[in-house]
């Protein structure tokens, strides 16, 4: 009685392990980027008038890159790949108006559009992989619709990078 039991918990655990055959573990990119194991990433270009925007992209693109794992971060042109990234535009809207007043916003949203490319090996190599991203933050309204908007620009660059990373690391 005892044997047959034993037999019957070591056939459920060994079916219950059966629905994982396969997963596997570590990172899972795309087919067409398996060759590549380092990413280089040199500073972002801007086509927007916004102050140190370029390098705050840059950084939030290579943290992101840290925390997902996929990729190992390399020194400029000695990277497998190379990522050259612009940042096409920075749009503010207004979302929100202002109670008795709807002329007058009070919360904005703001969209940070950029445009990458990965290429195999430096900056001159064939394109990879390449497309759109874009990144949201929103923010309210005050006396000064400038600084506020500042503010903002570092929650956008974050969203815009996990999703660029996303699109390298998973394919979408």
């Amino acid at each position: 009685m005892r044997g047959s039991f034993v037999a019957l918990l070591a056939t459920l655990a060994g079916l219950s392990l059966s629905g994982c055959a396969g997963y596997q573990l570590g990172p899972a990119k795309p087919a067409y980027l398996s060759k590549v194991q380092s990413i280089s990433v040199p500073t972002f270009r801007s086509e927007v008038l916004e102050p140190r925007a370029e390098t705050l992209v840059t950084s939030s693109v290579i943290k992101e890159f840290q925390r997902d794992g996929t990729y190992r971060i390399a020194p400029e042109g000695r990277g497998d790949a190379t990522l050259l990234g612009t940042i096409e535009s920075l749009e503010r809207t207004p979302v929100r108006t202002v109670r008795g007043n709807v002329l007058q916003p009070a919360e904005f949203v703001l969209e940070m559009k950029i445009r990458f490319e990965l290429r195999e090996g430096g900056k001159d190599g064939r394109v990879i992989d390449g497309g759109r991203v874009s990144g949201t933050a929103s923010f309210f309204a005050s006396t000064d619709l400038t600084q506020d908007q500042r503010q903002a620009i570092p929650r956008a660059a974050e969203q815009a990078a996990a999703r660029l990373t996303g699109q390298l690391s998973e394919g979408f």
